[in-house]
């Protein structure tokens, strides 16, 4: 199968701008979910997708694929389609599946990247998988940048929010808390599929792409992981990133330090 994984990525963060390009022990934030993504034995290729020159700019030094889409995009879901419409015609090949990595997560592991994929190459009717993983403390299931998720016990979807759910409010203080991590493939038409449905009220409301498939009476499986994850929203959070992957051996098998 021709499974590519693409990370959209742009400057104009709202709560943090230009993090995309952000230095982490030598290496844009950005570069180091290209490289470590890159790593993934499911992974044919990996491309970043931007709408910023100097993105681009930074992509070709470090002999990183990426390819220029549109600056109208207000979801990443709209940019990693354009981007891989763009792969198909540049590399003559159809995608069978496209792995879409946020392009704040700094600390993305190859096995992620295969976790997330498998059970789409185990059963054809999966279409779309994220994956999750258990928060640690109640200060970051409280925080309103981390999207929640609950699911049945097959482990699909119930809802996303960035309200703390399940709620705790009852007296029942041990609750599953779990957050979405941004690993999310897609089957390539049905990509093409989830972009052409309107935007739905619950998406808008919890700004969570995947409630548009919810909503929509469909199926999001959720993968469980286990390993240590950060996604960067925020310069605080940049600095926790740094810390944490101070010892990091992936990362010490591409900085050299």
């Amino acid at each position: 199968m021709n499974i590519i994984a693409v990370i959209p990525a742009r400057m104009g963060s709202s709560r943090f701008p230009g993090k995309p390009l952000a230095d982490i022990h030598g290496v844009p934030m950005v570069g180091h979910v290209a490289l470590r993504t890159a790593m993934a034995p499911a992974v044919t290729e990996t491309w970043i997708a931007t709408c910023d020159e100097v993105i681009m700019e930074y992509a070709k030094k470090a002999g990183i694929k990426a390819v220029m889409t549109a600056d109208t995009h207000e979801r990443c879901t709209d940019r990693t389609a354009e981007a891989m419409l763009k792969i198909e015609e540049l590399t003559g090949k159809r995608v069978d599946i496209v792995v879409m990595v946020q392009g704040d997560e700094p600390m993305v592991t190859p096995d992620m990247i295969d976790d997330a994929i498998a059970p789409m190459l185990a059963d054809a009717s999966v279409n779309v998988t994220n994956l999750m993983a258990d928060m640690e403390t109640a200060e970051e299931f409280e925080d309103s940048n981390e999207v929640k998720v609950v699911t049945d016990l097959n482990n699909d979807a119930l809802y996303f929010s960035r309200e703390a759910v399940p709620s705790r409010k009852k007296g029942v203080t041990q609750v599953p808390m779990r957050k979405q991590v941004c690993v999310i493939p897609f089957r390539r038409d049905y990509l093409l599929r989830f972009n052409s449905l309107p935007e739905t009220p619950l998406e808008r409301i919890e700004s969570v792409d995947m409630m548009r498939i919810l909503e929509h009476g469909e199926k999001v499986r959720m993968v469980p992981f286990a390993g240590r994850t950060l996604s960067v929203d925020t310069p605080q959070d940049l600095e926790r990133a740094r810390a944490m992957m101070q010892e990091d051996t992936l990362r010490l098998q591409y900085t050299g330090e």
